[in-house]
């Protein structure tokens, strides 16, 4: 491979981890197993070890994952919370063991072998005994707040119990996994297909979505489960060993896991997972793996960890469930940013209990790179009971007639020729009305990360698509009252709160709007990064290359090449462009970010990193502020970081930030420099 073939797959490569990063933690809506998606890291991972300048220079984020969303407050960890590194061979395990033998140079280490939960991770603060917060495992560093969520899981006790052997530590965060048990997502589903609504895919998407709900009495209405499995920070020191862990949770009347194994060495750690695998199934929850860790607090401590995750712990994911069935025909989905999906047609077959038809096969590379063909036999697998994806062809059932398949050159639905950019592995219709996108779209465009318009859930966009009454957004701004009326008995008040809401979300932010037209990678923090560099819709229409990338430079932080060429394929398609101009002559006046900065601001150019507890504002509002006096918030320290604004129990990145020499500000300070710089500014 050249280095410029290279650069052009780690690029896609890239893209497509980030794509599929972006689909798990923070919508809970994967397309892919976590095998195939293990494997796209682990082939970016080789080729930027093969071409190192192609490489990303400090670890991005996407390789941890990132759960949090718009509308919840954020909270750091006082104990990182990592994820775990995952294999799926015996091989690979017993080299796990090996790393630590050599490590400690000693053979019989002690292990605790536990299922691995396929829920969400958080984790559980308790202060003086008392449930305090919940916390979801976010970046790693902070997650998203869902203490009231959590609150609403009945098995999850407020208080916990003292007295016994261990007294009750002043703090403690216990970790532990969310879930849905699958006579509770059973239940859900069934009542769904009785309402004529789309089933959930699996029990850990709806177990993720739940607890992201911003209502909790919605969340309540599901029986949420929790289970607690491990610790993070605690003052004193409760346990010296995971075993003695889980004697400490279970005194403490916590929901904790029903059973776990003790092992020494190798041979009794595999013989244990081997057990788990058989008796797995009768678990009232999934659960697609075995979690390997280290007994003993002090050796964990020793081995420590990678950016990622620890070295003394390790996932063993089983091998997901197989059958045989034939290819009988390949569809194509169209998806809410024109991405043609292609999807096998299947000779049903029984698997993981439930009978498929459907099969995605991702992308034309996948098809090619398996060489499926139309009427050919392959193994399907049902990973932790997601959507089932082919894996491979029987090659030696292939009959002569197989015939190869590649994705049309024009959009199944609207005819458009589809587009495949340099950087993606994606086929794409580019047009933004093509009525296949106008459902996904047009709930993208009205969620609350977007327009934020209340009235208009799915069932409402399905009436409004099915009668024609909005086949392209800017038709949003043109219903009519009288038709609406129509949609059912005493609708009066509804469609009035309705039109309210659309009404008032044409004076929205402007990055809402930027965010809600749907341009390919361009995500909430890029489309405020494009309000304030242009501050009217109508320029980043209107921009070209060279606005983005002048003289190979990057002119806008965040905006790189693949997000640029992105925008400016977005806005040359004339639908698009059109689309836009027909929503400002409806009345879309969006607004600019409050603070136009001048030259002279001392916060323009800057980036600030935001970490521990300020004492009069909360990060989200610092971050606010940095952002209108023309400055922007990154999530993690870098010698291009120009501040970094401490609170109380700042941790990693104020450590960070005094070993690279970074300037650290309190809050008194930045206050001050906030003042100096709105002196130079003009409204």
């Amino acid at each position: 491979m050249t280095p410029a073939e290279a650069k052009n797959k780690i690029a896609a490569l890239r893209a497509e981890v980030a794509r599929h990063a972006e689909l798990y933690y923070r919508r809970a809506t994967p397309e892919i197993p976590d095998q195939d998606y293990d494997r796209l890291e682990r082939e970016l991972a080789d080729l930027e070890k093969e071409f190192p300048e192609f490489a990303v220079k400090e670890s991005p984020t996407v390789r941890v994952g990132d759960d949090r969303l718009d509308g919840f407050s954020t909270y750091r960890h006082r104990q990182r919370m990592q994820s775990l590194d995952n294999t799926y061979s015996e091989a690979e395990l017993r080299e796990f063991h090996q790393r630590l033998v050599k490590l400690f140079a000693r053979d019989e280490l002690a292990y605790v072998i536990e299922p691995k939960i396929d829920g969400l991770a958080v984790s559980v603060t308790y202060e003086k005994g008392k449930l305090t917060r919940a916390v979801t495992r976010g970046n790693g560093e902070e997650g998203d707040d869902v203490t009231a969520n959590v609150m609403t899981i009945r098995t999850l006790p407020h208080e916990l119990t003292a007295g016994g052997t261990y007294p009750v530590p002043d703090l403690i965060e216990i970790r532990g996994e969310i879930y849905l048990t699958l006579a509770e997502f059973q239940r859900i589903n069934l009542a769904r297909e009785e309402a004529g609504e789309a089933l959930y895919a699996n029990p850990r998407n709806l177990a993720a979505g739940t607890l992201k709900q911003l209502d909790s009495r919605e969340v309540a209405q599901r029986k949420l489960e929790i289970v607690l499995y491990g610790v993070g920070f605690c003052e004193p020191p409760a346990a010296d060993t995971q075993n003695h862990y889980h004697e400490l949770v279970k005194q403490w009347n916590l929901p904790t896991l029903e059973r776990y194994w003790k092992a020494v060495g190798i041979d009794e750690v595999w013989a244990a997972v081997q057990e788990l695998d058989r008796l797995r199934h009768a678990f009232a929850y999934a659960t697609d793996g075995a979690v390997v860790k280290l007994d003993d607090f002090r050796l964990q401590r020793e081995a420590g960890s990678t950016s990622k995750a620890p070295r003394w712990a390790i996932a063993y994911k089983f091998p997901a469930e197989r059958a045989e069935t034939r290819i009988n025909a390949i569809s194509v989905q169209v998806g809410r940013t024109g991405v043609l999906t292609p999807v096998a047609e299947l000779e049903p077959v029984l698997l993981a209990g439930t009978t498929v038809a459907r099969a995605t096969l991702h992308n034309q590379d996948e098809i090619a790179r398996k060489d499926i063909r139309i009427g050919d036999y392959v193994l399907v697998e049902k990973a932790g009971e997601i959507i089932p994806a082919v894996i491979e062809v029987n090659l030696k059932r292939r009959a002569p007639e197989c015939v190869a398949y590649k994705l049309p050159a024009q959009c199944p639905v609207c005819g458009t020729p589809t587009i495949q950019l340099e950087e993606e592995v994606a086929t794409r219709c580019p047009n933004v009305n093509c009525p296949a996108q106008v459902r996904r779209r047009l709930g993208h465009f009205v969620a609350k990360a977007c327009l934020d318009i209340d009235g208009i859930g799915s069932a409402m966009i399905d009436e409004l698509v099915d009668k024609g009454w909005v086949k392209e957004l800017p038709d949003l701004y043109k219903l009519r009252r009288d038709d609406l009326l129509t949609l059912g008995k005493s609708v009066e008040k509804s469609t009035d709160n309705l039109l309210a809401a659309i009404e008032a979300s044409k004076g929205r932010e402007l990055w809402r709007l930027i965010h809600g037209l749907g341009i390919p990678h361009v995500g909430v923090a890029a489309a405020k990064d494009l309000a304030t560099h242009f501050r009217e819709i109508e320029k980043l229409a209107a921009a070209k290359m060279e606005d983005f990338i002048a003289t190979k430079q990057v002119v806008i932080a965040g905006i790189g090449e693949t997000m640029a060429r992105a925008i400016v394929g977005y806005f040359n398609e004339p639908r698009n462009r059109a689309m836009v101009t027909a929503l400002l002559e409806l009345g879309v006046k969006p607004q600019a970010p409050t603070a136009k900065v001048t030259s002279s601001s001392v916060f323009v150019g800057k980036t600030f990193v935001l970490t521990g507890t300020l004492p009069t504002m909360t990060r989200e509002e610092a971050g606010e502020k940095v952002e209108a006096a023309g400055g922007k918030v990154s999530g993690s320290v870098s010698k291009k970081t120009s501040y970094v604004l401490a609170g109380a129990e700042a941790g990693s990145k104020l450590e960070k930030a005094q070993q690279l020499g970074v300037p650290v500000i309190d809050e008194a300070e930045f206050v001050r420099l906030l003042a100096a710089g709105n002196e130079n500014s003009v409204s």
